[in-house]
């Protein structure tokens, strides 16, 4: 007998609502929302110990009789085997060479079906053995659902976004707890034209019954890939409910989420608000829902998926990325918690307690744990060796840049590769501490040197996006000719474009400190052998908080200073 491991080995913590973590945010674009006609979603993975890099499974056959070790993604532990699959497909981070790409947020949900004895695909070997074996997003939902009905589920509650180059669906599952194999879940196709997202909060409330139309269970096997199908569940999500006397009504008015997962402050306050978020920026009448993600009026809840008001493009997908709460109330850069600079993060834990009353700290989008995030494209267009393209980045996407990785490739950069570094061991040229240096140096004076940063990742992600149409021009024409030297193409153009960017990187980040360090703002002025040196202080609005501070203590009697 044969046997491959699947090493999950990256170090991540467990992702429970219940926790100070509250990490991931996923939004979802289908084709008739996008400007290009792409189906896009963005990921980011948010964790204080994960470190970023780019994933690869190649391709393969496998004899009958291979078996695959699963180890758990979160720790790195044993599980146990499952068959291999005969055939399995190019993956690159988490997208695969037939264009189907998979995120994910934890929502937690009900303590009592986190554990389940026995079980052995956790929520990421789900996700990246799905993507091994799909070759649309009906059958990755199809593959991981009968992987947990046959090896049982063996993490919290999830919220996966899967989608393919003509569709996206959200699906929602939870375990079944110690007693019982497998899970209960509900997906959902998102209506061409709409857009949609999660943010460890189930969002799945009522859903169409099977009526062999629309609606069907996992059973119906047959009618899985009818195109009208734009709902699949467990047959017995709604039984199990029951026999928990955690749901007495009729089945019509089931709901998932207030049944699985109930909303709470926190799920809206730290949760739903990065939905929200994004909702706000492509549709004017989200402004109704802002009690409710304030955690104010629970009973608002916000539509799963929403009309767009425009087209969406990749830039904008990226941008969504970046989202801080500004022009909210939520707006993080304007109390005394940003400090001197503006600075839009809060180190952690999320709340904190004076004088006995609880506070909070907002939880935006961009968040300074982010150990790596992206935006997928799944294009109908071209074929598929030239359409999956994986838009990859490190660290927090505010102050990163998504550099375009073809999901046929065959190789991935050294700079993102798995094991170039750790996260307590250095590596001078790999991506994440490079960025790592940059975004960390510029929390310390954000107002000053963030909008340089601002105005680099904006010039090289509109350059790659030219870039990225330009190849696929020529990588068509290769294709036509020989497919495997279409294949190559595209695979030294990602390895390429992505190494040359950390190497710039590195230099801008030399950069930044000559120029800001201690400090002064620096200026190179030719033919002089020292450098202008303003020293714009902390401004007058802080100044005056000092004053009201310490006034008295700080009055000066003299003149001057060093």
């Amino acid at each position: 007998m044969t046997r491959i491991t699947l090493a999950f080995l990256f170090l991540m913590p467990v992702l429970l609502i219940s926790n100070q973590l509250l990490a991931c945010t996923n939004y979802i674009i289908t084709k008739g929302a996008s400007a290009d006609g792409s189906v896009m979603i963005s990921y980011s993975a948010d964790s204080h110990v994960l470190y970023g890099e780019l994933y690869h499974w190649a391709p393969g056959v496998y004899p009958a009789g291979t078996m695959m070790d699963i180890y758990e993604w979160d720790t790195g532990k044993f599980k146990g085997q499952i068959p291999q699959a005969n055939r399995v497909y190019n993956v690159v981070g988490n997208m695969n060479e037939n264009q189907v790409a998979i995120g994910e947020t934890t929502y937690g949900g009900r303590e009592e079906l986190f554990t389940q004895k026995g079980a052995i695909m956790d929520y990421g070997s789900l996700i990246y053995v799905a993507l091994q074996r799909s070759r649309t997003a009906r059958e990755a939902i199809q593959i991981i659902g009968q992987l947990m009905d046959e090896y049982g589920y063996a993490s919290e509650g999830e919220s996966f976004s899967i989608a393919d180059k003509n569709e996206a669906w959200i699906m929602e599952i939870i375990g079944k707890g110690e007693d019982n194999k497998g899970a209960v879940w509900v997906a959902i196709r998102i209506p061409d034209g709409y857009v949609s997202a999660h943010a460890n909060q189930a969002r799945i409330q009522t859903f169409p019954l099977a009526n062999g139309k629309t609606s069907i269970t996992n059973k119906d096997i047959k009618k899985w890939n009818d195109p009208g199908i734009a709902c699949i569940y467990s047959a017995d999500v709604i039984e199990f409910a029951r026999t928990k006397k955690w749901f007495e009504g009729i089945d019509k008015d089931f709901s998932f989420s207030d049944t699985y997962n109930p909303i709470s402050f926190d799920g809206a306050r730290f949760c739903e608000i990065r939905v929200w978020s994004m909702f706000r920026e492509v549709n004017k009448d989200m402004e109704k829902y802002k009690e409710y993600v304030a955690g104010h009026d629970l009973k608002n809840r916000m539509p799963l998926y929403i009309l767009p008001d425009h087209k969406i493009t990749v830039k904008e997908m990226m941008h969504f990325m970046r989202n801080h709460l500004e022009g909210t109330e939520f707006d993080m850069t304007t109390d005394i918690g940003a400090g001197p600079f503006g600075c839009p993060y809060r180190w952690r834990p999320l709340t904190f307690d004076v004088d006995g009353q609880t506070y909070v700290n907002e939880r935006a989008t961009s968040t300074q744990q982010t150990g790596f995030s992206f935006v997928t494209q799944s294009r109908s267009t071209v074929p598929d060796e030239i359409g999956g393209v994986f838009w990859f980045s490190v660290d927090d996407a505010a102050s990163t840049v998504y550099t375009p990785i073809y999901t046929s490739s065959r190789r991935v950069p050294e700079t993102y590769a798995r094991g170039n570094g750790k996260m307590m061991t250095w590596s001078d040229d790999a991506a994440f501490w490079v960025f790592n240096q940059v975004s960390n140096f510029a929390y310390t004076r954000y107002s000053a040197i963030h909008p340089e940063i601002e105005l680099k990742q904006d010039s090289l992600e509109n350059l790659y996006i030219s870039r990225v149409s330009d190849i696929d021009k020529q990588a068509q024409i290769l294709y036509t000719v020989d497919k495997i030297q279409a294949v190559e193409y595209v695979t030294d153009f990602s390895i390429k474009n992505a190494n040359e960017l950390v190497y710039f990187w590195k230099k801008f980040y030399q950069y930044l400190f000559m120029k800001y360090m201690d400090g002064n703002i620096k200026t190179f002025v030719p033919g002089e052998m020292n450098p202008d040196v303003k020293q714009p202080g902390y401004g007058e609005q802080w100044n005056k908080r000092i004053v009201n501070d310490n006034g008295e203590e700080l009055k000066s009697v003299g003149e001057g200073g060093h």
